[in-house]
C-alpha cells in the first residue's frame, strides 16, 4: 500500500463523512443504505422523492467514477456469480437482523456514540474477518 492509497482513502472517509453529516444536520435523518432502499419498498406519503434521489445520487456516482477511472473497478470479479448471490443474500438477512448497515451503524451510529452501533460493526468486522478466515482456508485463495 503506497501513500495516494493512504491518501485517496483517507479523503474518500471525510467525503463519506462530512456527507452524512450534512444529510443529518439538514433533513435530520440518518443515512444509512439499507434504510433509505428499505424506505423505498415501502414507501410512506411524501417520502419517496428524497429516498429516490438518494439512492439515485449514489448509482450516478458510481457510474461518473467508472467513466473518469475505470481503473477502480476489477476487470473481472474473482468469484462466482452464485457465490456473490449467496453473499448477497447473506448480507442482507444481517442488515435486516442487525437492524442496519455498515453505512448506517458504522459512519452514522459510531459518530452518534450509539452503544448499540458499536455492538454492531464489532460484529460486522468479527463475521466478516471469520468468513474471509474460513473461506481461505476452504478455497485456498
Amino acid at each position: 500500500m503506497d501513500a495516494s492509497t493512504i491518501i485517496a482513502a483517507s479523503v474518500g472517509g471525510v467525503l463519506i463523512g462530512l456527507s452524512a453529516a450534512i444529510f443529518l444536520l439538514f433533513n435530520g435523518r440518518i443515512a444509512g443504505i439499507s434504510g433509505v432502499v428499505g424506505g423505498l419498498l415501502a414507501p410512506k406519503a411524501g417520502d419517496w422523492g428524497w429516498r429516490a434521489a438518494f439512492l439515485g445520487g449514489l448509482l450516478a456516482g458510481g457510474a461518473l467514477l467508472m467513466m473518469l477511472y475505470p481503473e477502480a473497478f476489477p476487470a473481472e470479479v474473482p468469484r462466482s456469480l452464485p457465490v456473490i448471490g449467496a453473499a448477497g443474500l447473506l448480507v442482507g438477512f444481517g442488515t435486516r437482523l442487525g437492524s442496519g448497515c455498515t453505512s448506517g451503524h458504522g459512519v452514522c451510529g459510531l459518530s452518534r456514540f450509539s452503544v448499540r452501533s458499536a455492538v454492531a460493526v464489532g460484529t460486522f468486522m468479527t463475521t466478516g474477518a471469520i468468513t474471509v478466515f474460513v473461506m481461505r482456508l476452504v478455497t485456498g485463495g
